[in-house]
């Protein structure tokens, strides 16, 4: 699995797996043990991981989230020092550990939540996605 084959869903919690897309929608499949299968409308904003990156102050102006997840894995592996519940200044001090050029003003709280949930689901259910080995692996084919 790749990051360009898993979605948030705006208004729904997780994340999933694109099964593929329909007419008029996309089946959806929970990135979880139950597998449950949904369909999304366009009245729904899906996300493509592949396609979120967080805000720095580079020259590019962002980061891609595959980098931030492989650096987190090469750094922290399963044991990441802060969780959703740390606080602000906790989550702060990590991400600055991680990407030290993140952009303060545009990168929020609730940003931070997302990417550790998410770094979670990922660890859980496609920990193939966060080994830098596999990624190098891929841009050689």
């Amino acid at each position: 699995m790749e990051l360009k084959d898993i979605a948030s869903v705006s208004g729904k919690p997780g994340l999933y797996k694109i099964v593929k897309p329909a007419r008029s929608a996309m089946i959806l499949e929970t990135l979880d043990e139950k597998k449950q299968k949904i369909i999304i409308t366009g009245n729904n904003r899906l996300s493509v991981l592949k396609e979120i990156s967080i805000y720095t102050t580079t020259k590019e102006g962002t980061a891609p989230l595959e980098d931030i997840l492989v650096k987190i894995y090469e750094m922290y592996k399963e044991t990441l020092p802060v969780n959703a519940a740390s606080s602000e200044k906790e989550l702060y001090s990590f991400i600055s550990e991680v990407v030290p050029e993140y952009d303060n003003e545009k990168v929020y709280p609730s940003d931070l939540k997302k990417l550790l949930n998410w770094y979670n689901l990922i660890l859980l259910h496609a920990p193939e996605i966060l080994k830098s080995e596999t990624k190098s692996e891929k841009k050689e084919k």
